[in-house]
């Protein structure tokens, strides 16, 4: 699945991943390949994306994030926490 992170700045990541963790409003949560259409709150913390094996981690003060047809696109500011 694609997963794409922007911000009002910058496009931070548009690349193929296995895995994507946001922090919920309500917690952490998941999205695989397949996963159902959704539309959800994120919270502050740490995104975390796995790529060919790699994780890569991203700290977010919040946002909203939206999945569909295995493509995932996260709208949020950076924090430097």
């Amino acid at each position: 699945m694609k997963v794409e992170i922007i911000t009002p700045e910058q496009q931070l990541a548009l690349e193929e991943v296995s895995l994507v963790q946001l922090p919920g409003a309500d917690g952490l949560f998941e999205i695989l390949n397949d996963h159902a259409p959704l539309i959800s709150a994120l919270g502050k913390g740490k995104a975390k994306v796995v790529v060919a094996g790699e994780t890569r981690n991203y700290n977010i003060s919040g946002g909203v994030v939206e999945v569909l047809k295995n493509h995932v696109k996260v709208m949020t500011e950076v924090c430097s926490e």
